[in-house]
């Protein structure tokens, strides 16, 4: 594929509530679309780096830097034939996975649209639609959280995951349980915790959860598979796996028994592809986190979850939970039995809402 034009539009989008978690509070999301064209097609992808750097040292800003200098000259103008050898001309980049994923996505979007395929048929999936769940961020207390969950149980979400931190994890999980002993529940506590400190999450193990996702720094495996072996409950990594290497590494060594993917955490839909077969052969779960995405990246991450290994719903979620509007026309909407239709057009299966792009646009750099 000749890439003949780029465009970088850096977006920020109001949430429909605000979204709290273990590293602050956000009412408001960036992240950069990307739109390449070439031989008479466009393809769309999303970078989700955010503005702070509090899930990940890569922001919107780093990120528009690292695709604008260094990223896009390695590619405009050159004849791309796939994912995987874009993979290769930007392998002298280190890092920014989010920045390499964002444009990776929206090649696989040109190479769906060429074959006529979806991007669900690229790459090897085999559901119509997918399981998921719902994330909820943290809450003024115990009594505004079972609220919150019984609100989105209302809507049909037949999983919740619940943000956890240092003084509210065991009293706002327990308070969920109480009032849903049924309720298939898991706990993200986005590395707010220590070896020591993470002792105080003992009481997790009486809850029947799920999964207790990342409680150690977000580099660790050492310290995750020592804490691994005090719970009965899994642990799930999300932030520590930036790669199959890693992922290989976590597993070989315990440090968790479940792994959250991430397409654009781990550099793109091709190492997420590599994740998912790792840990099928090694009959592990693995499961479809979110980042807050708009309808372009929502529409891979429904790809990506079709594919057979992902047995535990993602944090998908519908279109509705996060925007009041999205910069696509397509809307998310939620299944009565907690699924979303994958798209079946070609390639990603969306097409961009142009007058919503051009209001939630804060910078373009087109070449």
């Amino acid at each position: 594929m000749k890439i003949e034009s780029i465009t970088l539009t850096h977006l920020r989008m109001p949430l429909v509530s605000p979204f709290e978690t273990s590293f602050g509070r956000i009412r408001e999301r960036e992240c950069i679309l990307v739109t390449i064209r070439s031989e008479g097609l466009t393809g769309y992808g999303e970078c989700v780096a955010d503005r702070d750097p509090g899930y990940a040292y890569e922001t919107s800003g780093t990120a528009w830097h690292i695709l604008k200098d260094f990223i896009l000259p390695a590619i405009l103008g050159q004849d791309v034939a796939d994912a995987a050898d874009f993979r290769r001309r930007v392998l002298h980049i280190r890092g920014h996975p989010m920045a390499k994923a964002g444009v990776e996505m929206a090649l696989w979007d040109l190479l769906g649209k060429r074959a006529g395929k979806s991007l669900r048929e690229l790459l090897g999936g085999e559901r119509e639609r997918v399981l998921v769940g719902v994330s909820v961020g943290l809450q003024e207390s115990p009594e505004v959280l079972v609220r919150t969950v019984e609100s989105y149980l209302a809507q049909g979400y037949a999983r919740v995951k619940i943000k956890i931190k240092p003084g509210r994890d065991v009293a706002d999980a327990s308070a969920v349980r109480r009032a849903f002993p049924d309720l298939k529940l898991q706990v993200d506590a986005n590395s707010a915790y220590t070896l020591e400190t993470a002792q105080a999450l003992k009481p997790l193990d009486d809850l029947n959860l799920l999964l207790i996702e990342q409680p150690l720094a977000e580099d660790d495996l050492w310290d995750h598979h020592l804490l691994q072996k005090e719970f009965r409950t899994p642990l799930c990594l999300d932030e520590s796996i930036l790669s199959v290497r890693h992922a290989r590494q976590a597993l070989e060594m315990g440090a968790c028994r479940v792994i959250n993917i991430k397409a654009g955490r781990v550099g793109g839909l091709s190492e997420a592809v590599a994740i998912h077969d790792l840990c099928r052969a090694r009959g592990v779960p693995v499961w479809c986190g979110g980042m807050l995405e708009t309808g372009v990246g929502r529409a891979a991450n429904l790809a990506l979850a079709s594919l057979p290994g992902f047995a535990l719903p993602g944090d998908i979620s519908a279109s509705d939970r996060y925007y009041a509007q999205d910069i696509t026309n397509e809307r998310f909407t939620l299944n009565p039995d907690s699924t979303i239709d994958v798209p079946n057009a070609p390639g990603l299966g969306v097409t961009l809402d142009r007058a919503a792009v051009k209001r939630f646009t804060l910078a373009e750099h087109k070449v």
